[in-house]
């Protein structure tokens, strides 16, 4: 009976929640626009992230709003037609992929890998190997070694045993490539046309997968990989067609899936948890992975910044294509965040987010992000009256390392971007604010 009742809303309620939103054909390049201005967003904001997008080597980039087209714009010689890679933000479709293949029955996720890809797929002992299931391949916590040198490299030989599996989160890519080979002989068929078939077909996508090196990427145009963000937000519902209707799947795939890393799903990556870790990095970060954007935001992150962004609160999707806004990163970088302080500027309109005209209250100095970074970082301070404002940067031993800011400052909230030459070395460095008698010193950590 209790099927019955869950079958009736899944029936009732999805084609409802469909309704809310607008779907574009998939038989021609027809897409519905609403304008910012009837949206009651600040559109004198709009200029300010448009020209702070290009000048982070931005190629391509859309808001969605209730599934319709607020903003779209393209640089340089980029166009609505022009083909680019997703790098890692990809994942997540191979997650939708491995979650389709296990809706057919063609997979179990609790399932040994070795039981697709062959016993001694990897170099580890066979009893450890026989640990590792796709779910630990979805979470990375494969609990294979990821700092060999290329972690690109899926040969055996490359493919070594570090500790137990489930144990350690490490954002391992030759784990992840192999989910490939799972889902070809799983499915009997390649990966292309299994994504033509169950994904791409279904919601007019264009893109393919192509071979890089040991890797994989998927490939496509800026409006493609927008209506991917379109059906992530739709519970993977197609307007009323269900792509995907396993809800504890998609529930897992979009939330915390293990404790080591509380904002990795199936890999997408998770705001609001209040922690995360970084690939390289066996550290736990303290905070919210994005602090700028809205808490409930899910997001598959591709290296050199390739992003789809998706906040079911506000039915947002957010995607941008381009080239490395900063330093080249795999998923996670600081232009994340500085992105959506942009963001938030248009599409919130409240006096707080509309944010750098707002007084404040109080003095306030901000924990700098990323942290740990790699040479950049970016510091926020708040000062509630105007004076002489002091930003230094000391190093471990109390010497003064840089002087960010000497000068005499309006009431107001500013951001400060501190790279360290290459002269420095990794380790614990300490940011002071002084203004006034306010002061106020935060630690910052370099590692190369």
């Amino acid at each position: 009976m209790r099927k019955l009742f869950y079958l009736f809303l899944l029936i009732n309620f999805l084609p409802l929640l469909a309704q809310t939103l607008y779907f574009p054909p998939i038989s021609n390049s027809t897409w519905e626009s609403v304008t910012p201005a009837s949206l009651g967003w600040n559109t004198e904001q709009l200029p300010s992230l448009q020209n702070y997008l290009q000048s982070k080597k931005s190629k391509a980039f859309i808001i969605l709003k209730d599934g319709k087209i607020a903003v779209e714009w393209y640089f340089g010689s980029f166009n609505g037609d022009s083909l680019w890679y997703w790098a890692s933000a990809g994942k997540t479709v191979t997650a939708f992929l491995i979650g389709k293949a296990q809706e057919e029955g063609l997979l179990e996720i609790s399932e040994p890998s070795s039981k697709y890809l062959g016993k001694g797929w990897t170099s580890a002992p066979e009893a450890k190997e026989d640990l590792i299931t796709i779910r630990h391949q979805l979470t990375m916590t494969s609990g294979l070694d990821d700092g060999i040198g290329d972690d690109d490299c899926t040969l055996k030989s490359c493919l070594q045993y570090k500790t137990d599996a489930g144990t350690r989160w490490a954002y391992h890519n030759a784990a992840y490539t192999k989910l490939r080979d799972i889902i070809e002989s799983a499915a009997n068929t390649s990966e292309n046309l299994y994504t033509y078939s169950r994904l791409t077909s279904k919601i007019g996508m264009n893109g393919s997968w192509f071979k890089s090196g040991y890797n994989y990427v998927f490939y496509s145009n800026a409006r493609s990989m927008a209506r991917f963000g379109l059906l992530a937000l739709n519970n993977f519902v197609w307007d009323k067609e269900v792509l995907l209707s396993d809800q504890n799947y998609i529930s897992e795939m979009t939330n915390t899936s293990q404790q080591l890393n509380k904002s990795y799903g199936y890999l997408w990556w998770l705001n609001g948890k209040g922690s995360y870790m970084l690939p390289k990095v066996q550290f736990v970060f303290n905070t919210n992975l994005i602090p700028n954007a809205p808490d409930d935001l899910i997001a598959a992150l591709g290296k050199n910044d390739q992003k789809i962004y998706v906040v079911k609160s506000r039915v947002l999707v957010v995607i941008r294509m381009g080239d490395a806004a900063d330093n080249s990163k795999l998923a996670l970088s600081s232009f994340d965040n500085e992105l959506w302080r942009e963001i938030m500027k248009v599409v919130d309109n409240s006096s707080s987010a509309a944010g750098q005209n707002t007084i404040p209250v109080e003095f306030k100095l901000e924990q700098n992000y990323p942290n740990p970074f790699n040479p950049s970082t970016t510091i926020y301070y708040q000062i509630p009256n105007a004076g002489h404002v002091s930003l230094k940067v000391y190093d471990i031993l109390g010497r003064e390392a840089a002087t960010l800011v000497d000068e005499f400052k309006q009431s107001g909230n500013y951001s400060t971007l501190f790279t360290l030459p290459s002269s420095f070395s990794s380790g614990v460095y300490f940011y002071q604010l002084r203004a006034g008698s306010f002061t106020e010193t935060k630690k910052l950590v370099l590692m190369k």
